[in-house]
């Protein structure tokens, strides 16, 4: 399973109709920055705060699609179970693109470096991401 990046993090940024579409780019950027952070601290959990808490969620891997919050978290623990595995997360090449004032589609590079004796990690994902409740959450992951 490779990362997707959902990544955690909460923000209370509020973007609505009448909100500046940078202010919102930066909330959802803030959230990755926030997933990547507790990656890196080795806090799946912590990471798996960026995803949309629900059944709906779909993250879509090799392996093809998991559905729910909960069977994606137990991917990631399973296929990351310790530090060394997790490696050290990094996103680039943002491209994070408002498609309504509530939703928004984010496209990146994502890299774990790890210890040679397990390889460095790298694709690249597609996260539709969706404002719920006042806080924007990962409602759609498709990493490769």
């Amino acid at each position: 399973m490779t990362i997707g990046l959902g990544l955690a993090g909460c923000t209370t940024a509020r973007p609505s109709a009448t909100t500046d579409p940078a202010a919102a780019r930066q909330a959802i950027v803030q959230v990755l920055t926030t997933q990547t952070s507790a990656w890196n601290r080795g806090d799946i959990p912590g990471f798996m705060e960026g995803y949309w808490k629900s059944d709906s969620l779909v993250f879509i891997g090799r392996k093809g699609p998991t559905y729910g919050w909960q069977p994606t978290l137990a991917n990631y623990q399973k296929n990351y179970p310790d530090a060394a595995t997790m490696g050290q997360l990094d996103f680039t090449g943002l491209r994070v693109t408002l498609v309504a004032p509530t939703a928004a589609q984010v496209v990146g590079h994502w890299h774990l470096a790890r210890p040679a004796a397990l390889g460095d990690l790298q694709g690249y994902f597609l996260l539709v991401l969706r404002q719920i409740d006042g806080q924007w959450k990962v409602v759609a992951d498709h990493t490769n």
